[in-house]
């Protein structure tokens, strides 16, 4: 008995163990273990920068030059986020961007359709593409970027000889179709295009799937061990064609509003924009090698080169010098994932 009350004594009157507090260290692995840490940091100390360095740069004028030129080549990498993710990539949706709103502005223009009739072919040649670049790298198993390198010249040629080079005029200005896409409202000064909902709305979509699906794991599975997802009976083959299919629709819908939105079609059009959005999507965490994609990241990473692009000019650097600053930002980017893959803080699957 007197032991018994002698323990619980002891018990009572015991000094708790000091609480270790988490090293530095800890907290930098676990924050560097999430892929949408870089993107969010480099996006934060570009925007200080600019904005020490010219205080215009938060202005309305110019934060409305920011969003309206965002949900453009923002769209293209939401498409390639998902390849990515599947290990492909398509380097012809630069030249998608620029085709299809010139086959839909000369079939308004000189065959009479209605615009949302043209819109409707224009996606459907997108949609024919995509199949077409899918079907091709699945079935002849040739390396995504041999096919689409050869659809990237095949395309921009067909538009070059479909204008003669020339763009094409402008459009009815009024269309309620044009209205929908890319209409206008002004919120505490800042200019906010409907094609931004349309960019928020579609990247809320696919992120749910990539995250929350079957889908999504499906996606995953293929891009990180294609053989071991074709093993658990994922037919991967469906999934990279349709994810081809995706990215040029979304490389053809993004080419209609821009060019509704400045009332013109070029044929050149998109030229460089399929390598900005691999550096969207790379810069936000989405793995080169497959396996691992953020559609949050790519958002953050979208942010980020249209800031850079906007603030390099705004502080006197010619904007022709923008194309290094994008190199630099991929190898960077590439760089750290490979440094953190190194020591294990990254894996595949975006985790330690």
């Amino acid at each position: 008995m007197s032991s018994t009350t002698e323990q619980a004594a002891e018990e009572a009157t015991a000094v708790p163990p000091a609480q270790v507090p988490a090293s530095p260290w800890r907290f930098l692995r676990n924050a560097a273990a999430v892929p949408e840490a870089l993107p969010a940091t480099m996006l934060v100390v570009v925007v200080v920068v600019f904005w020490t360095w010219n205080s215009a740069f938060v202005s309305s004028e110019n934060l409305s030059g920011i969003l309206a030129f965002l949900p453009e080549v923002g769209l293209i990498a939401l498409g390639m986020t998902m390849l990515l993710t599947a290990g492909q990539f398509d380097l012809s949706v630069g030249a998608v961007f620029g085709f299809v709103p010139l086959l839909v502005f000369i079939l308004v223009n000189q065959s009479g359709l209605p615009l949302l009739g043209a819109m409707a072919v224009g996606l459907v040649a997108s949609a024919v593409i995509g199949l077409v670049n899918g079907l091709i790298v699945t079935k002849a198993n040739i390396s995504s970027f041999l096919v689409t390198l050869s659809t990237q010249l095949i395309i921009g040629g067909g538009a070059l000889y479909m204008s003669s080079g020339f763009p094409q005029s402008t459009l009815d200005m009024g269309s309620a179709v044009r209205s929908a896409l890319v209409g206008k409202t002004t919120i505490a000064g800042i200019t906010v295009y409907s094609s931004v909902l349309w960019f928020l709305g579609i990247a809320l979509v696919l992120g749910y799937c990539l995250s929350q699906t079957r889908l999504g794991n499906w996606i995953s599975a293929t891009g990180g061990n294609p053989d071991a997802a074709r093993a658990r009976g994922i037919r991967t083959d469906r999934v990279t064609i349709g994810l081809f299919v995706l990215a040029s629709l979304l490389a053809g819908f993004a080419g209609i509003i821009s060019d509704l939105r400045i009332g013109t079609a070029f044929p050149t059009a998109g030229q460089g924009y399929e390598l900005e959005a691999i550096a969207m999507a790379v810069v936000g965490g989405t793995s080169l090698f497959g396996g691992r994609g953020t559609i949050i990241g790519t958002i953050l990473g979208a942010l980020l080169l249209r800031v850079i692009r906007n603030g390099v000019v705004l502080v006197g650097v010619p904007g022709l010098a923008y194309t290094m600053f994008v190199g630099g930002i991929i190898l960077l980017a590439m760089m750290l994932q490979g440094a953190l893959h190194k020591f294990g803080i990254l894996t595949k699957g975006g985790r330690p």
